[in-house]
């Protein structure tokens, strides 16, 4: 079937506004996309995601779906779509990061990667052709590429190996897809990993050698692992210089909302991260306004809807006052209300980064509201 497709509908600098097209419909960039895990994101149902949230795609993780609910789950129900009732699209995490996460319990060879489970201890094998073949039966409509995420710091020596592994575990998981069919009659487009770690030529080497494969977009890993923020950008920007500009740039695992306006001005057509429903189910909001903790005293009398800034659900119907009360009260709403404020902020910020691009004014833009968005509340 087709590769999804990317049109981009005008730069300002190195900032994009673009339309990925998938057979799940389209993707209006530069996107956030949250992160549904385990085929859920966390205490927001999808309906919300839909209306309240405008979502365009979210994540599943291979490494977590595979272990639960498992694979013949997932294929008796025709894929992950239809299992959690997502119609638009849907990218999985190739567990390459899962994995890396997992240093005490897992061991790395030519071949893939052994580790323990970490619900009951059992053992597994990643191969690259085995990440793909359940990838396929998760039935993305963007696959990762199986890589080796080196840790930060990591020594030149080790960083050149991993990136090698990566290299030719990519080229193993485009042979495996090359013999195996799309499942549930939908493209599944598969996006190779630029590694390297902090190291200027290995990234540009790792961003050659994944340009050359022509993949329908690429991604940029090893970043947001404990680097410095400048350093960060710095490579963020490097890779940008090297990769396709003809086709989406995807930026894994950022971040703040201050992270996420620096890629987009560096050509970051795509970014993921747990903060916003996490930092959100530990009172941290992002609003229009600025940061809050919604735990502290001040807010207790605040009877100020949440946000005013933002129009859904959660932002212009329940105050702060109220917000916080069911944070003291540990009330699972208070939860739910927290995450949908977070993601609606994620999913408003890169929809306006969108609209200033179109209109030449974005830098300027940026600039204004940065400390907005930055300062304490």
């Amino acid at each position: 079937m087709p590769q999804l497709s990317f049109n981009i509908a005008h730069t300002e600098n190195n900032a994009r506004a673009g339309k990925i097209t998938t057979d799940h419909g389209e993707i209006l960039t530069p996107i956030f996309m949250p992160v549904g895990t385990v085929g859920s994101v966390k205490a927001i149902t999808q309906q919300q995601l839909n209306n309240d949230i405008k979502a365009q795609i979210i994540l599943g993780n291979t490494y977590h779906l595979y272990l639960r609910p498992g694979l013949d789950v997932l294929e008796s129900a025709g894929g992950l779509h239809k299992f959690n009732g997502w119609q638009k699209p849907i990218l999985t995490d190739s567990g390459g990061y899962q994995v890396f996460s997992l240093a005490a319990n897992r061991k790395i060879t030519e071949e893939g990667v052994l580790f323990q489970s970490h619900i009951d201890g059992s053992k597994h094998l990643f191969t690259p052709e085995k990440v793909m073949d359940i990838q396929r039966s998760i039935g993305a409509d963007i696959i990762m590429a199986f890589d080796e995420c080196p840790p930060y710091p990591s020594h030149y020596d080790y960083a050149q190996k991993s990136m090698h592994l990566t290299h030719r575990w990519l080229q193993r998981c485009i042979n495996r897809l090359a013999e195996t069919p799309d499942k549930y009659g939908y493209s599944q487009n598969l996006f190779p990993i630029v590694q390297g770690g902090t190291y200027k030529d290995l990234r540009k080497a790792s961003c050659e050698f994944i340009s050359n494969v022509n993949a329908a977009g690429n991604a940029i890993g090893g970043l947001s692992v404990g680097e410095p923020i400048e350093m960060m950008y710095e490579f963020t920007a490097y890779c940008c210089e090297y990769l396709p500009k003809q086709k989406p740039r995807y930026l894994m695992g950022v971040g703040t909302p201050w992270d996420i306006l620096e890629g987009i001005s560096q050509g970051i057509d795509m970014f993921d991260c747990v903060m916003p429903t996490r930092n959100g189910r530990n009172g941290m909001l992002f609003t229009t306004q600025g940061v809050i903790n919604i735990k502290n005293k001040k807010w207790a009398n605040d009877f100020s809807v949440i946000d005013e800034g933002l129009n859904n659900e959660a932002s212009n119907y329940y105050s702060k006052a109220y917000l916080r009360h069911l944070f003291a009260a540990n009330e699972i709403l208070g939860l739910q209300l927290a995450s949908l404020q977070n993601l609606s902020f994620y999913l408003w910020l890169v929809g306006e980064a969108r609209k200033q691009i179109l209109q030449n004014n974005f830098t300027s833009w940026k600039n204004e509201i940065l400390p907005i968005i930055k300062q304490r509340l």
